[in-house]
């Protein structure tokens, strides 16, 4: 019997945990794809724990570039000098060779390295063999094809338009972009938080785009949207900016781009809005991922603390300026990871390109937590497939996303159960901390529910 070890991103406990199921000698192997369960540290801890338990440990690429298999070959020579010095020490007989599942490089058309990784057959194992030598020469001395990737990066651009959008005496231009292609009317659409643009999915937008369309927007009061109010006197009378009208805004820009039904993906702010779309407006939504998300407050008091600390958020944010506001907005524990992050402070110059101040503080305000009808009742009655994505670091949020668990298992209407993707190194910015873990996550989740 062989187990594969990518089954783990698919759970919620501790990989070691769930892995002392297969201890029996009936599993003979462990299959381990660095890639899929988030990176040489968790494939070495799994190597190690099959090591312990005499099995025979695998590695498997899951189509990498030359440099990626170069570093697979790196790492696979690595676990087998500690397999065998182990069992050496085990006073065990040697182990056979292990023919490790590189053989993905025969699909690759073009390579992104100048002279691809050498495969050869090699009579003394009677099989295709790769150089370790070789692997680490191709890693430091490797010069990158620029033919492939010019022409790769150019058909991956994103493209941005605006979109008006009128909803109870609001008249709201959305700065848009859109990448990739669909042919039946479905799309991704990307939600982000408060202080971000639709610009910080960029990244991950390009690596789904190759099989689907993929659509960010800058919410109102945020980046290049803009707003206009409909006979507003002053300040004091304009209308909401609350959650549903951000869901109608949403609602509406599905319709005016023909979307069938699309696939949202919110982080924080944006998941909310996310989540109520999907809760609220099923019809549209074919699945969602919801990252470091909430439903809401229940208890009252709690409700009214955090309405007033917004309220007082917002005005700070007006009356002080946007460079005070992120200095304070950054202190709070929630963000102790992102602070370390080697991007935080190019994050933190684009946060201060926005300049609608007043906008900006009112969404805070209106789309404040406290003021958002709580939806965890409503999540017994979802009807829609939910990947709940947490940082391993973010303890509030991954409280709050087996809370939503408990409550999601308990509907009925929906094909799969919801699941929660924990990633590693990561608090509560998931998707600017560890991008790769997020794409991963959320590829899978989509394959998955369209094979459904």
């Amino acid at each position: 019997m062989v187990l594969f070890a990518e089954s783990i991103n698919y759970i919620r406990e501790n990989p070691l945990n769930f892995l002392q199921k297969y201890i029996h000698p009936g599993v003979a192997a462990v299959v381990i794809k660095p890639s899929v369960i988030g990176g040489f540290e968790n494939a070495a801890l799994i190597g190690r724990w099959a090591q312990q338990h005499d099995k025979m440990t695998v590695i498997s690429a899951a189509f990498e570039s030359s440099l990626g298999l170069s570093a697979f070959v790196q790492f696979a020579q690595h676990l087998d000098l500690e397999s065998a010095e182990m069992r050496k020490l085990m006073k065990k007989e040697s182990e056979i060779s292990v023919a490790h599942g590189f053989g993905t490089y025969k699909w690759f058309k073009e390579h992104v390295t100048a002279e691809p990784l050498n495969f050869h057959h090699s009579p003394d194992h009677g099989s295709v063999v790769a150089s370790a030598v070789d692997a680490g020469r191709l890693l430091q001395q490797g010069r990158l094809n620029s033919d492939v990737i010019v022409r790769n990066s150019i058909q991956e651009q994103v493209k941005d338009y605006r979109l008006p959008v009128d909803v109870d005496g609001i008249s709201v231009s959305l700065k848009v972009r859109e990448t990739g292609e669909s042919s039946d009317g479905t799309a991704v659409v990307f939600l982000h938080g408060f202080l971000g643009t639709g610009e910080d999915w960029t990244p991950i937008m390009k690596s789904v785009s190759g099989s689907t369309r993929c659509i960010a927007i800058d919410l109102p009061g945020h980046g290049e949207s803009t707003l206009r109010y409909h006979g507003s006197r002053n300040g004091l009378d304009r209308p909401n900016l609350s959650i549903e009208v951000m869901v109608d805004m949403l609602c509406k820009v599905l319709d005016y781009l023909a979307l069938k039904k699309v696939t949202l993906v919110g982080y924080s702010m944006g998941a909310r809005i996310a989540l109520y779309t999907a809760l609220k407006c099923s019809n549209k939504v074919e699945r969602a991922v919801i990252i470091s998300g909430s439903p809401g407050l229940m208890d009252t008091n709690a409700r009214t603390t955090r309405k007033a600390k917004d309220d007082f958020r917002a005005s700070m944010l007006i009356s002080n300026g946007l460079k005070r506001f992120l200095d304070t907005w950054y202190a709070e524990e929630l963000w102790t990871s992102l602070k370390i992050h080697p991007h935080f402070n190019q994050m933190v110059k684009n946060r201060l390109q926005h300049n609608d101040l007043p906008n900006l503080g009112k969404v805070l305000s209106d789309t404040s937590i406290g003021r958002q009808p709580s939806l965890w009742e409503d999540l017994k009655q979802n009807q829609v497939p939910l990947q709940i994505i947490v940082g391993g670091n973010d303890a509030k949020f991954k409280k709050i996303a087996n809370e939503m668990v408990l409550r999601l298992d308990s509907a009925h209407e929906v094909a799969e159960p919801a699941q929660i993707v924990e990633i590693p190194n990561a608090g509560h910015a998931v998707h600017i901390e560890n991008p790769l873990a997020v794409i991963s996550a959320v590829r899978q989740f989509i394959t998955r529910t369209n094979k459904n």
